[in-house]
């Protein structure tokens, strides 16, 4: 059992940064995979971007390719996503998830989820 908290979010204009944190509590949080994933009003949950257990291998979208970069911290059970050029189309609730297999883009393989934080980007 994984819990997730999620914090870092906030109200930006466009072109700033946040860098949202995600810390775990449980179990065994360095054998799992942990991505972002964020939802606009409206919209579909979509994938951000995903980190494998052993920080060696980095995916995103192609939406914040170049802007994003996820990272985590084994020791401390946290998770990042370092988010710069923000635009008001990352305007959406992050959401932190892990999951025990390698690595997937879709929603519906992450067994752990936090409860998310609010990204505002104003134009």
């Amino acid at each position: 059992q994984v819990q997730l908290v999620e914090s870092g979010g906030g109200l930006v204009q466009a072109g700033g940064s946040l860098r949202l944190s995600c810390a775990a509590s449980g179990r065994a949080f360095s054998s799992y995979t942990m991505g972002w994933f964020r939802q606009a009003p409206g919209k579909e949950r979509e994938f951000v971007a995903a980190i494998t257990w052993s920080g060696g291998s980095t995916y995103y979208a192609d939406s914040v390719k170049g802007r994003f970069t996820i990272s985590r911290d084994n020791a401390k059970k946290t998770v990042y996503l370092q988010m710069n050029s923000l635009k008001p189309e990352d305007t959406a609730v992050y959401y932190c998830a892990a999951m025990s297999s390698w690595y997937s883009r879709r929603f519906t393989e992450y067994e752990y989820w936090g409860q998310g934080t609010q990204v505002t980007v104003s134009s």
